[in-house]
């Protein structure tokens, strides 16, 4: 099948990673390839409509959004930069590339029904509530205290990711919801220009963008953000490890981006491994075990506290106060429960020391994936 000029174009021009690009983000997302970016985080403008200045109940001006950059002359007009922007993001995501998109009541739900119309396929709306929201000085309205990111899959059948289990762990143990409680950017974060004003007004925390990488993406993944600002994108992909790509067309941005990442050091792969999934994990029959001489048959295995025990057969099963079968069984058995987790259950002795059996079971898996822990 002879290649349009695009598909050539996009077969040979290289993926420009974790550079700052200068210019119109949606001229510079349509020349780069069309579906080689995992995840696309954006922070558009909000066009908030300022009318004149804000001032504190001391008379004092507030820093409020009031740059060229968010001003559009009517609805209709954001409305078209909207659609044009989503629709070179969507063409540069991957078939199983997701994006997320962050913004406030302004325009939110324009980008979410644009988001819609073009065949995202939208899994969330999370709520941001800021711990330490701007008070609202006129007193006319509720204080604006959250933001919403909506995130979206490129269609309704993209095979997305989602590290359930690392945002898990990132929340002590409990299911992550959709309402996150972090605080604005502010303190030695909050990054400063030459006159020692604030570089951005609209700088994000970094603690934001952890948690969509960490749940969203894989070490190794690009991630884009073609509003790039500041660089708090590109920061905390490069620190886990992950290659970004920033566009922003207004110099000062770009400089004080390029500053910021030029101090940012990756964290080595140990560190940014994520817990996975159990079921990402590959199964490992307890027979491996006395396959590959880990224990052998006629060693006994223990319950914590010793209330009970069970003898290793060749293949694999247990035999236990006259119940046989298999490590799972077993341990049911003898506890009178209707399941039991014979991996975590159960612990053999090695020099003294009780071991769990579910080390031999990592062990494994370890020197499936190339790098086997050993049993203290």
């Amino acid at each position: 099948m002879t290649k349009t000029k695009d598909q050539r174009a996009d077969s040979v021009c290289p993926l420009p990673l974790n550079q700052i690009l200068g210019g119109d983000c949606i001229q510079i997302m349509n020349s780069l390839p069309a579906g080689s970016v995992d995840l696309i985080f954006a922070d558009p403008p909000y066009n908030l409509q300022l009318k004149g200045d804000l001032h504190r109940p001391d008379n004092s001006r507030v820093d409020a959004v009031d740059d060229h950059w968010d001003q559009f002359s009517s609805f209709a007009v954001y409305d078209a930069f909207t659609r044009d922007w989503l629709a070179a993001a969507r063409r540069l995501l991957k078939p199983d590339g997701a994006i997320w998109v962050i913004g406030s009541y302004h325009n939110i739900f324009r980008v979410g029904a644009e988001l819609q119309n073009q065949g995202f396929w939208i899994m969330n709306d999370v709520i941001w509530r800021k711990s330490n929201p701007m008070p609202n000085f006129r007193g006319k309205r509720l204080t604006n205290a959250h933001e919403t990111l909506i995130w979206a899959a490129k269609s309704e059948t993209s095979k997305y990711t989602f590290n359930y289990e690392a945002l898990k762990s990132l929340n002590e143990g409990i299911q992550m919801r959709s309402d996150w409680v972090l605080p604005i950017c502010n303190g030695g974060e909050r990054l400063k220009d030459a006159a020692g004003d604030k570089a951005h007004p609209t700088q994000k925390p970094e603690s934001l963008l952890h948690r969509v990488i960490v749940g969203t993406t894989s070490p190794g993944d690009v991630v884009l953000d073609p509003f790039f600002g500041t660089g708090t994108t590109g920061a905390v992909a490069k620190m886990l490890g992950r290659d970004y790509i920033g566009i922003e067309r207004e110099e000062a941005y770009r400089e004080v981006a390029a500053r910021r990442l030029s101090r940012v050091r990756r964290f080595d792969a140990d560190a940014i491994a994520t817990t996975r999934a159990k079921r990402a994990e590959i199964r490992i029959p307890f027979g491996q075990v006395i396959e590959r001489g880990m224990l052998r048959p006629g060693e006994e295995l223990f319950s914590l506290g010793n209330r009970h025990k069970a003898k290793v057969r060749a293949d694999g099963s247990l035999i236990g106060n006259d119940v046989k079968g298999s490590i799972h069984q077993v341990g049911a058995a003898l506890e009178g429960a209707p399941s039991c987790n014979g991996w975590t259950y159960w612990h053999f002795r090695r020099e003294g020391k009780m071991i769990p059996l579910d080390i031999l079971r990592q062990q494994i898996r370890a020197e499936m994936e190339g790098d086997a822990p050993r049993p203290n």
